[in-house]
């Protein structure tokens, strides 16, 4: 579901206020990849884990190891009101406002089960001007999100030029060393390098481009409930210019 582009006039619906006081900025690569985080998100954050345990969750996308169900468009929207100017303000803008879609999302694939693609760091897609953002809404013993670089290329993002050379070389590279082990991706190696960790606090808000290799950081030995009152549950949003 996309919300589209709001006024600051939308209020929250109950349970659903968000505070925006002291942004962490921080650089998490040597090419100026900006992270910015915001604890204390949620003013009620244990509202939006019961609204959680309310929906019904399901397999979206091969991609994701896990299960999704869609944020309610009225929360998007005036999340979208408040958060569109610093959106523009750590990122920059084009002039166009700002478009967002959510989801409640729950890690639920155990190591052995996932692909082969799912076991290395990812990006959410090539285009830079795309903004993720990770609300962390568990405390359990699984993290917050690695950033990576890819030792060959040294690429820590991905763009449509860049993509193809990467893509090469990451096949080339598991063509020589076999498919990597059925595992969610620790330090990386042997072909990537993490470079930085973003803490999984419990309401807290991460803010990066989706065009950063990056991965989940899933504790394998431990149990990946698909109960959202017990499991690794996020708020995943993704927020680009409104088209037109």
């Amino acid at each position: 579901m996309i919300a589209a582009p709001a006024s600051p006039r939308h209020a929250a619906p109950d349970g659903w206020a968000i505070a925006l006081g002291n942004p962490c900025d921080e650089m998490i690569s040597s090419s100026d990849q900006r992270l910015v985080s915001l604890d204390n998100f949620l003013v009620t954050p244990d509202h939006a884990i019961l609204q959680a345990s309310l929906q019904n969750f399901a397999k979206i996308t091969p991609q994701y190891p896990g299960i999704r169900a869609a944020l309610d468009p009225g929360v998007c929207r005036a999340w979208l009101g408040q958060l569109a100017p610093l959106l523009n303000q750590w990122f920059g803008g084009d002039g166009r406002p700002w478009a967002m879609q959510a989801w409640y999302s729950l890690v639920t694939t155990s190591p052995q089960s996932l692909a082969p693609i799912q076991c290395l760091p990812h990006v959410d897609g090539t285009d830079p001007r795309q903004i993720a953002m990770m609300l962390y809404l568990h405390r359990t013993g699984h993290g917050g999100t690695a950033f990576f670089r890819h030792r060959s290329t040294s690429l820590d993002s991905l763009t449509a030029d860049t993509y193809p050379r990467y893509a090469a070389a990451v096949q080339a590279e598991y063509g020589r060393t076999g498919l990597p082990p059925a595992v969610y991706p620790t330090d990386g190696a042997p072909h990537f390098e993490r470079i930085h960790v973003a803490e999984g606090l419990f309401n807290r808000a991460v803010f990066y481009r989706g065009n950063i290799l990056h991965s989940g950081v899933i504790d394998n030995d431990a149990p990946l409930s698909a109960d959202p009152r017990e499991g690794r549950l996020t708020i995943n949003a993704f927020f680009r210019p409104a088209a037109g």
